[in-house]
């Protein structure tokens, strides 16, 4: 019973580990917005970007498909990624919400 509360503890110590990662990752993600909003703005593009939504959204499915992972939740999960960095882009540019 103390070695299942050790490997419980180890397995949940490595779970906290990989949530930073994925913070990080995300922040990172959310970071590149500025530079993906400066080349928007020098070829007039729109900042949403339906087009490079839908590929975002394919190649995250196609990889989660590759992995055997739940596509949906995937498609999902970029789905939130996609409208924070818009929402990011929205904010640089002097028309969001977000503080």
């Amino acid at each position: 019973m103390a070695r299942y509360m050790t490997t419980i503890q180890e397995v949940r110590a490595e779970i906290e580990e990989i949530d930073r990662e994925m913070i990080e990752l995300i922040h990172r993600r959310v970071g590149l917005a500025e530079k993906v909003l400066e080349s928007k703005q020098k070829e007039g593009m729109q900042i949403n970007d339906t087009g490079q939504n839908h590929v975002v959204l394919d190649r995250a499915v196609d990889s989660a498909t590759e992995r055997n992972l739940d596509t949906s939740s995937v498609k999902e999960i970029f789905e939130i990624l996609i409208r924070m960095n818009i929402e990011r882009q929205h904010e640089l540019s002097g028309e969001g919400n977000l503080p």
